[in-house]
C-alpha cells in the first residue's frame, strides 16, 4: 500500500481552522469541500487516462482523456459526503456510488447498511472518500466491499489518518493496490477510539448531531 500525506501551507492552514472547536458548521463545511479539492489532486495523479486526437484552433494534436469504464467515487455515509463535491469538482465526469457503514461503539466493529454500487467493477478505478482514518475498521471493510465486487485499484482519501489506521489498512490490503492519500497523520487514537488532537466527530460537525 502506497501512503501519502499533504506536506502543503494551505492544506496545513485549512485543517487548523477545521480543528478549532469553535469554528461554524458552515465554514466546517466549505473548508472540508476545499481540502478535498486539494487532496484530489493528489489521489489522481495515476488516473487512467487514454490519448484522444484534437484540432486547436492552430493545428491538430494528441492530448487525453479519462479511461472507460470510468472512475468511481464512493463516498462513506454519512460523513463522506461532506468530500464529494470537492472531488467531482475535480472529476465531474467520474461517476458516483454510495457505501452505508457504521461503527459499533462497544466492539469498534463495522457493518455495512447501505450500498448502491454497480455489481460488477471489474477494472474500475475506485476513490473512497471517509474524512477520519481512525481504527482503519471501516475504511478496511470498504475498500474489501469495492475488491469484492471486482475493482483493481483503489485510492482511500482521509482528512486526518492515525498511524494505527495506517497499519490497519496496510494489513487489510495485502498486496492489492491500494493508495492513501492523508490530509495529515496525528499522534494516535484515545482510549475512545477517537483521534488525538484530531477534529472531532465529522459528521456532527458537518451535519449536527440529528439522527
Amino acid at each position: 500500500m502506497r501512503v501519502f500525506v499533504a506536506d502543503h501551507p494551505l492544506i496545513t492552514h485549512k485543517l487548523t481552522v477545521l480543528r478549532d472547536v469553535h469554528t461554524p458548521q458552515p465554514t466546517f463545511r466549505a473548508l472540508i469541500e476545499e481540502l478535498m479539492t486539494l487532496l484530489a489532486y493528489e489521489a489522481t495523479r495515476e488516473v487512467r487516462v487514454e490519448p484522444r486526437e484534437i484540432v486547436t484552433p492552430v493545428a491538430p494534436t494528441t492530448g487525453v482523456c479519462l479511461s472507460h469504464p470510468l472512475p468511481l467515487i464512493v463516498p462513506i455515509l454519512r460523513a463522506g459526503l461532506g468530500m464529494l463535491e470537492g472531488m467531482v469538482k475535480l472529476v465531474p465526469t467520474a461517476e458516483v456510488g454510495f457505501l452505508g457503514m457504521v461503527r459499533d461503539e462497544e466492539t469498534l466493529e463495522p457493518t455495512t447498511y447501505a450500498e448502491r454500487l454497480p455489481e460488477d467493477l471489474s477494472g474500475r478505478q475506485c476513490f473512497v472518500l471517509d474524512p477520519m482514518l481512525a481504527t482503519g475498521g471501516s475504511l478496511a471493510a470498504a475498500i474489501q466491499f469495492l475488491f469484492d465486487r471486482g475493482a483493481d485499484d483503489v485510492t482511500a482519501i482521509c482528512v486526518l489518518g492515525t498511524p494505527e489506521g495506517v497499519e490497519a489498512l496496510r494489513a487489510a490490503a495485502g498486496d492489492r493496490k491500494v493508495t492513501l492519500v492523508l490530509g495529515a497523520l496525528d499522534e494516535g487514537l484515545n482510549e475512545h477510539a477517537y483521534i488525538v488532537p484530531g477534529l472531532g466527530d465529522a459528521g456532527d460537525r458537518l451535519y449536527g448531531t440529528a439522527g
